[in-house]
């Protein structure tokens, strides 16, 4: 059975050249009549392309050409039929936020990474933290807070001093982000059916900005994280490169 494949590239000079080329040598069709997509980038475009593509349920390819490259394969013009019938498929989970702003208002995104909270000034946050309805951690006092995947825990979390979360351990990442009260809470992991609730104190004199991967929203109340494996996506990986092995070497990286 032929491949329908459909190549989409980041802006740079170098992706738009490797796009005319795998389509020189391999045709195209448009997304929407595709069997599968080939994004050609790093990371960020990656999550663009989960994004903007996701409701055609089409499992996607990445080549790296960009800066960061872990949710990438190597890239390489030859073979690439051969390559995506042999891909390894990981299916990859978002999370789902649910946000109230200080004008009650309210705003809803998906993130393949991480939800995270930052506060926008030179106030420290002030954040309760609920799971499931229960009050877990009535004031963490921070710079904020994330809520991450285990694809996205090598990620910001990593960065956050957060735990690297093995892909199929079906649970989630609670990160402080700069704690300063209480000094030892170092964050959890939590069952991936947790719904987390993140309450910001004083929202007027210590305003809270929410951001789900790459969509933003300033001036919160609360957010509400929870998974949302109906709105699960594939993403294809060489054998050699599987996505969940490369997450487990970064637990011994130096």
């Amino acid at each position: 059975m032929s491949t329908h494949i459909a190549f989409l590239a980041n802006p740079s000079a170098e992706a738009q050249r490797a796009r005319a080329e795998l389509i020189a040598r391999y045709g195209e069709v448009a997304p929407q009549h595709a069997s599968v997509l080939v994004a050609l980038g790093g990371d960020g475009f990656m999550l663009r392309t989960l994004h903007a593509m996701l409701d055609l349920r089409v499992p996607v390819f990445g080549m790296k050409l960009g800066k960061v490259g872990f949710l990438m394969n190597h890239y390489r013009a030859e073979d690439l039929p051969a390559r995506l019938a042999r891909a390894h498929a990981t299916p990859l989970a978002p999370l789902h936020m649910r946000v109230q702003t200080r004008d009650d208002g309210s705003e809803e995104a998906l993130a393949f990474n991480e939800i995270s909270l930052l506060r926008q000034t030179n106030q420290a946050a002030h954040l309760q933290i609920a799971l499931n309805d229960r009050v877990k951690l009535d004031e963490l006092i921070c710079d904020g807070a994330l809520v991450a995947t285990p694809a996205g825990s090598t990620a910001y979390n990593l960065s956050a001093h957060g735990p690297i979360l093995p892909l199929d351990a079906n649970v989630l990442a609670l990160t402080p982000i700069s704690p300063f009260r209480p000094r030892r809470w170092r964050g959890a992991l939590l069952p991936v059916d947790t719904q987390v609730r993140i309450e910001v104190r004083e929202p007027e004199l210590r305003p809270v900005s929410a951001t789900a991967d790459f969509h933003e929203v300033r001036d919160i109340r609360s957010v509400v994280v929870r998974s949302q494996s109906e709105h699960a996506v594939t993403l294809l990986f060489d054998p050699e490169h599987k996505l969940a092995e490369r997450i487990l070497d970064e637990q011994f990286a130096l």
